[in-house]
């Protein structure tokens, strides 16, 4: 596995200086700034390179751009509305202004509206170490009593709807101000940041599309762009819905292995892939990650490795960011499946037989808790996982065990 370091620009408060000291071999990054369904120019791109390309004193830093996340699809083009023609062929000309700066991997999500949610972005641990939580119930209150979306009640259990109504009336007005920054904040580094009204303008236009809608729109996203990026040799690979279950009456179509199946087998080409991210996917219980690489992994084009511990054994429900070996997804599984998916593709030559991976999120721990970094992206939380990972790769990889 080659070992990344998400990095969101000269703003981000983990510096290049950080990812060296931190021993990674390469950066995953974007051009956060650019709106999205723009054309990202030639101009742009290497801008960011030169950015990753120097230490805070001048000095080279030797580490390149090797994975792009995201390359953002627009709602339009989720939507099949607006501007969603002219965003794809702005899409296909990003891709060709990657390629021609060396960059062949991207990553990119089809979740409407928002992209990965949390309730809590700083939520305390027994150890005093902060995390980020999704909790059901939390966002069921958000959903029914400050969003405000109709028949809200009607997509929960009786017994959520009716905790979520008490712990609403318990909420102070800075609390509930605090709950929806949270879960409306969108991506982190991301150009948009929605507020209700726009949240509840978005979802009014989702009225129409069903879960097989936005999976046909999908598809014709696919149609479009992959036979661009294979011509170009370039992977494109999409990151599972984060949380996994539909939110906010949205269809969600990137959620399990039979939702993976379906999109790789509906556009047939080795540019179609897949972010694995363990994190996302683990947080339902009926998910299977070391089998789903196995299964899967020859589509598998870049590793989101985090863990996540479930709090109930529903399908949704609340979790939160565990330490990368201590969730509830066996780690050291996954990593075994891992080496010998990337041993297969050494056999018979695949250019592409090490596969990008990053620590994904991490707790703030030590100084994390001072620096404030962006939420989930911590310098030393993240050098931790990315310690214990490596630690199990060489482990699985010595001579004496054999099995990868």
């Amino acid at each position: 596995m080659r070992q990344t370091w998400r990095w969101f620009g000269p703003k981000d408060l983990v510096s290049i200086d950080d990812m060296l000291q931190a021993g990674v071999e390469g950066v995953v990054t974007a051009l956060h700034h650019v709106t999205t369904g723009d054309v990202w120019t030639p101009d742009d791109i290497k801008q960011r390179q030169d950015e990753i390309g120097h230490m805070m004193d001048g000095a080279a830093s030797n580490l390149a751009w090797e994975v792009v996340e995201s390359l953002p699809v627009s709602e339009d083009i989720k939507k099949q509305k607006g501007a969603w023609r002219e965003h794809i062929e702005n899409y296909k000309v990003s891709l060709q202004n990657l390629k021609s700066a060396g960059i062949d991997v991207v990553c990119y999500n089809f979740m409407p509206v928002l992209d990965w949610t949390r309730t809590d972005l700083a939520w305390r641990t027994r150890t005093g170490a902060t995390c980020m939580r999704f909790d059901y119930v939390d966002f069921a209150a958000f959903d029914i009593h400050l969003l405000e979306r109709t028949d809200a009640t009607n997509d929960y259990p009786s017994e959520i709807a009716g905790e979520a109504a008490k712990r609403f009336a318990s909420l102070g007005e800075p609390v509930k101000e605090k709950l929806v920054e949270n879960i409306v904040c969108g991506l982190p580094g991301a150009a948009e940041h929605f507020t209700l009204a726009d949240v509840r303008m978005h979802l009014a236009e989702y009225d129409s599309i069903s879960t097989e809608g936005l999976r046909a729109h999908l598809v014709t996203f696919l149609e479009e762009v992959i036979p661009v990026a294979e011509a170009l040799d370039m992977r494109l690979c999409c990151h599972p819905d984060d949380p996994p279950f539909p939110l906010l009456g949205l269809p969600r179509v990137m959620s399990t292995e039979a939702d993976y199946q379906t999109i790789v087998s509906a556009v047939d080409s080795p540019a179609n892939g897949i972010t694995l991210c363990s994190g996302s996917l683990g947080a339902r219980p009926d998910n299977d990650l070391p089998g789903m690489m196995e299964r899967l992994g020859d589509h598998v084009h870049f590793l989101h490795l985090r863990n996540v511990k479930r709090e109930t054994s529903s399908i949704r429900g609340s979790f939160y960011e565990d330490e990368h070996l201590t969730g509830d997804t066996d780690m050291v599984a996954l990593i075994d499946a891992i080496l010998k998916e990337e041993a297969k593709r050494r056999d018979i030559g695949r250019a592409d037989h090490q596969i990008p991976m990053r620590p994904d999120h991490g707790q703030d721990i030590l100084d994390d808790l001072k620096r404030k970094a962006q939420p989930g992206y911590p310098a030393i939380g993240r050098l931790r996982g990315l310690a214990e990972l490596r630690g199990v790769m060489a482990a699985l990889s010595h001579p004496s065990i054999g099995t990868s």
